[in-house]
């Protein structure tokens, strides 16, 4: 009853903290910024880190090893190397903040623009960025460096704008995704001005997208800077990594640790500017998740309920309206539909008016040809649709909750996720396809336990050896540390099986389990999942084209056909009287209990006799 004040001001500080937290808690996020912050603090505090004039030299103790006072030595002409490598520090983050700045200021607002609006100022600036793009960037940086002379700063400006097409580009791809979207045009119907739209709707999507190019910006900058520099093209009187790596190069065989230094800030910087762009990328994902579920509670939070069979798209029914009867099904599908945007306006659908169930410890096998629908149903359930695909009817419900309330036309992410790999797993088809070839097996079968399960790596090693020794691997150590082109299909079949029933899933869902496999293999893999169904008690749903796996293994079939269900029974009816023509059809199809076809023989050649002869023979008659 008091939201309507308090609730958006807190929503906004815990979004806000939400975002510190994410950063901090992941290890690449907080070894980057302790990085940059080393590098930062150097910068700020150059003055009184370094105890020596920069550019001081001392002739007399030239390419000196460190000791108490030039604590990393000098370099060729008696400059102190610590000195100077703090105060570089300052020059190149500085000029790198530089060129980012330059390149957001002219690309961000211009691809906003033009994303938007399109129209002549879209083709203008497609045409100004299509020009900058077809320069040469070394030649133009050249040619900046003979007319301004060598200034790091307008060096940066230049690169700058030279690289400011990219911002464009990205912005603008991001801003035509979504400007069409139905909450685009609920903001214009509602009165919000167009700046409204473009800062609150818009620049929501290109934000993390801006922040990953911004952190590859500026590590780009520096090694642009530091490069121009190396090759002499820089001020030797101002400090900065570049030209002590230029100045190390010289000495590198009299002392090669001059060279270290920088090429070692230069390094870390960059790297951690990358780290803690995809750091913080993850973290606003998260917050933007925090605020559409806070957004989508308000509703209820108020005390206005909504009237049944009134909800409109995207309204999250309250859990106690749960449709009675359907709390003791493991998983309901109720007249799904589901279609893709066309063109013309219309939409095309490729799953019509589908409903089913699943019960805990039951096989549904669901039959039908190549584009029946069959998949795209399983990633409905899974929540792996694509972006463009919507929901035009129905719902679905695991273990009494809606990841698919009626009326919403997208699956809930807020509800599937927490259950998509931990109470319900995929097993997919072409299991060498579905294995990271740049990880080991065990590596892939430990992460998501230790993520989903909370256990300790060790206890998920134990726990990855058991499970591949419990799908029928005899070596499981030895499985457990090949990469998956180590391994046969088969035994790849296997590992995805593992990995599959790894976190205790409530219901499998295979997806065409055996195509990619031969006829034995395909045996052992039907013969495992009925084993591991028959012991750990789960729901299966069996995605499938082939009879002959349904009659091995399932317990109800359901029958599909251009996206429509045609016909649901028990496995039994189903193969001794089907009654809708077109399973009728596809059990025709099988070649189980036909009689064999006959060898093609190839005729013998007839002897030049017996042509002879035949030809008399015709004569006569």
């Amino acid at each position: 009853m008091t939201e309507p004040v308090q609730l958006s001001g807190q929503t906004g500080v815990v979004v806000r903290a939400h975002i510190v937290r994410k950063v901090l808690s992941n290890p690449m996020g907080l070894l980057s910024i302790l990085v940059l912050a080393t590098l930062a603090g150097m910068a700020v505090f150059a003055s009184i880190l370094a105890p020596i004039d920069p550019n001081y030299a001392n002739i007399g103790k030239t390419l000196a090893v460190p000791d108490s006072v030039n604590i990393l030595g000098t370099d060729g002409i008696g400059r102190d190397i610590w000195s100077r490598l703090v105060f570089g520090a300052r020059t190149t983050l500085l000029s790198a903040v530089l060129c980012a700045a330059v390149a957001i200021g002219i690309g961000l607002p211009s691809g906003l623009i033009a994303g938007y609006y399109n129209g002549k100022f879209d083709a203008v600036a497609s045409w100004f960025v299509n020009v900058t793009m077809s320069l040469p960037g070394i030649i133009v940086l050249l040619a900046v460096r003979a007319a301004f002379g060598p200034s790091v700063w307008i060096s940066m400006i230049a690169f700058g704008i030279l690289i400011s097409p990219g911002y464009f580009r990205l912005t603008r791809t991001a801003v035509q995704s979504v400007r069409n979207e139905l909450y685009v045009d609920a903001a214009r119907v509602s009165g919000l001005s167009d700046a409204s739209i473009i800062s609150r709707h818009i620049f929501s999507v290109v934000r993390a997208p801006i922040i990953i190019q911004t952190a590859s910006v500026c590590g780009l900058a520096i090694s642009i800077q530091s490069g121009l520099e190396f090759l002499g093209l820089g001020d030797p009187t101002v400090p900065t990594w570049g030209v002590m790596l230029n100045e190390g190069f010289k000495n590198v065989y009299l002392n090669p640790t001059i060279l270290l230094w920088p090429a070692l800030a230069i390094g870390l910087g960059s790297a951690s500017l990358a780290l803690l762009g995809n750091a913080i990328r993850d973290a606003l994902e998260d917050a933007a998740k925090i605020r559409q579920r806070r957004g989508s509670k308000r509703n209820v939070t108020r005390g206005q309920a909504v009237p049944a069979g009134k909800e409109s798209r995207g309204t999250r029914r309250p859990l106690a309206d749960v449709e009675p009867g359907t709390e003791h099904h493991l998983l309901k599908v109720s007249h799904l539909g589901i279609g893709y945007p066309q063109a013309d306006g219309s939409i095309k659908k490729v799953v019509d008016d589908v409903s089913f169930h699943v019960d805990r410890g039951e096989v549904l096998g669901i039959v039908g040809e190549s584009g029946s629908g069959k998949s795209q149903t399983a990633f409905s359930i899974l929540g792996l649709m694509p972006g463009s695909a919507r929901i035009v009817a129905g719902s679905v419900q695991f273990d009494g909750k809606y990841t698919v309330a009626p009326g919403d036309d997208k699956v809930d992410q807020e509800t599937v996720e927490p259950l998509r790999g931990k109470r319900i797993s995929y097993i997919p088809q072409e299991p060498m396809s579905n294995l990271d070839p740049a990880f080991t097996i065990g590596h892939q079968l430990v992460r998501p336990m230790v993520k989903v399960l909370g256990i300790s790596k060790a206890e998920a090693r134990q726990r990855a050896l058991q499970l591949l020794s419990d799908v029928g691997i005899v070596n499981p150590e030895r499985t457990f540390t090949a990469y998956p082109h180590e391994v046969s299909g088969g035994m790849a079949q296997r590992v995805l099986i593992a990995g599959a029933i790894s976190c205790e899933p409530d219901l499998i869902i295979a997806d065409e389990p055996t195509t990619a496999l031969d006829v034995t293999v395909q045996a052992d893999v039907l013969d495992l999942i009925r084993d591991l169904q028959n012991r750990l008690g789960v729901g299966v749903i069996l995605v499938t084209h082939n009879f002959g796996v349904v009659a091995d293994l399932c317990d109800r079939v359901v029958v599909m056909q251009n996206g429509r269900l045609v016909e649901e029974a028990p496995v039994r009816d189903i193969l001794r009287s089907p009654q809708d023509p077109y399973t009728r059809t596809l059990l025709a199809s099988m070649l189980e209990g036909k009689e064999p076809l006959t060898m093609l023989v190839q005729p013998a050649p007839e002897s030049p006799e017996a042509s002879t002869n035949e030809a008399q023979r015709e004569a006569v008659r």
